[in-house]
């Protein structure tokens, strides 16, 4: 029977590989089964690398969504439950540390699954893990957003969504995924963790996963589709990216470029906070726009509201408090490691780019994100005048060796360009 049922899988993947369309029964034989191990990777990435040449049109899209959310578990709230993702943008941009309590503040649940990090320097849940435990079952997530509205946690412990799990791992070798398949893969997440309300940012940019605004464009119309399919609302942000909102790049760093933001210090990263507000005030509206009682309220008008009367950060003090933290956590607590260097200006100019790629690959080497106290605090920001001798970034390790490994892979491989 098994033999048979994989037989199937097999079958269905040869299809798709001379480029023929397929059946759900088809896509679910394949998805039921690589979530149960029974497809081994050869045969999964033969599957992927189809998906890649020959594409989906939007039913197969569908199918495969629906397809990862039956072969999995799924978490269950009532009502509207909101939620917040990116397509991918660079290091030190997070935002949803300050969304999610912005969103819950105003009275909405938010159980916000996130990722840690594989090639970049951190993810949110190794972000959120620096202040508060990640790692949850299903039901104690369900009971934290029953408490407290609100929740960021570790998604690759619940086993939402297994096929797309096991596709990632076969495509991560050749470092690429199509855009048909990130679709699929954020869409399946959300639906398997119970959204109804979602806000989606669309960075676009040269070092982004999506580089032109006609693909993001082409790509806004397909989430909107599924979306549709599935009753979920969504609103979407597509925007151009140039550099990090934060400053902060690495676990400790980017977390306290959050507190920064939610303590409204003097000295915090507007573009990170600007950003936040946008994608917190869109979502608000979303919710707004279903219940009755606040229909005519204005997310961002809520959102700043929520953000500089203290609000936010209350909430997300008791999110980390109901998730096992210290909710007395604040900026001043979250200090990066001892080794460290300064990397300054070789000429008087000013400062024509940052290498976001260049910046990914020496946090790998200073230790992220294993090495939470690792990363590099950006002094400079671009189109900055500097003088020489002027400090662009500091990198810091947990680890005198690694951070002499970085500061000798600078000589290579420069973060700034200065002209």
């Amino acid at each position: 029977m098994l033999e048979d049922k994989k037989q199937q899988a097999i079958n269905a993947i040869k299809k798709k590989l001379l480029g023929k369309q397929l059946s759900y029964n088809e896509i679910f034989s394949i998805m039921d089964e690589i979530a149960n191990k029974r497809l081994g990777p050869v045969l999964t990435t033969y599957f992927a690398a189809a998906g890649f040449t020959e594409g989906f049109n939007d039913e197969e899209l569908y199918f495969l969504t629906k397809a990862m959310v039956a072969t999995g578990p799924r978490l269950h709230f009532k009502g509207i439950v909101a939620d917040k993702h990116s397509t991918g943008g660079v290091a030190g941009t997070r935002t949803t540390m300050i969304v999610v309590p912005i969103v819950a503040a105003a009275g909405f649940q938010i159980p916000k699954t996130s990722s840690r990090a594989i090639t970049s320097p951190s993810g949110t849940a190794d972000t959120m893990e620096v202040v508060a435990p990640v790692t949850f079952s299903p039901k104690q997530i369900e009971a934290i957003v029953a408490k407290v509205g609100g929740c960021i946690v570790w998604g690759g412990h619940l086993g939402l969504a297994p096929a797309d799990d096991m596709i990632i791992q076969v495509e991560q070798p050749l470092a690429f995924e199509s855009f048909d398949k990130i679709i699929v893969s954020i869409m399946a997440k959300k639906v398997a963790s119970g959204a109804t309300h979602v806000v989606l940012d669309i960075p676009v940019g040269p070092k982004m996963k999506i580089q032109h605004f006609r693909d993001a464009e082409i790509i806004e119309k397909k989430f909107t589709f599924l979306a549709k399919k599935f009753d979920i609302k969504i609103t979407t942000d597509i925007n151009e990216i140039r550099q990090n909102a934060g400053r902060g790049i690495g676990p400790v760093l980017e977390a306290r470029d959050v507190f920064d933001v939610l303590e409204q210090k003097k000295g915090r990263p507007l573009a990170l906070e600007a950003k936040a507000l946008r994608l917190a005030g869109k979502l608000l509206n979303l919710c707004f726009a279903d219940t009755r009682e606040k229909k005519d309220l204005l997310g961002d008008d809520v959102a700043r509201d929520i953000l500089q009367s203290g609000k936010a950060l209350a909430e997300l003090r008791e999110i980390i408090k109901v998730q096992g933290g210290d909710p007395a956590i604040d900026s001043s607590k979250l200090q990066p490691g001892k080794a460290t260097y300064h990397v300054t200006s070789p000429r008087h100019g000013h400062i024509v780019s940052i290498d976001n790629k260049q910046i990914t690959v020496l946090c790998r080497i200073l230790g992220c994100p294993t090495d939470k106290k690792a990363g590099m605090f950006l002094n400079k920001k671009l189109d900055e005048e500097v003088d020489k001798g002027d400090i662009l970034c500091t990198i810091y390790s947990s680890d005198r060796f690694r951070l002499k490994e970085a500061v000798d892979t600078l000589k290579n491989i420069p973060v700034y360009t200065v002209e």
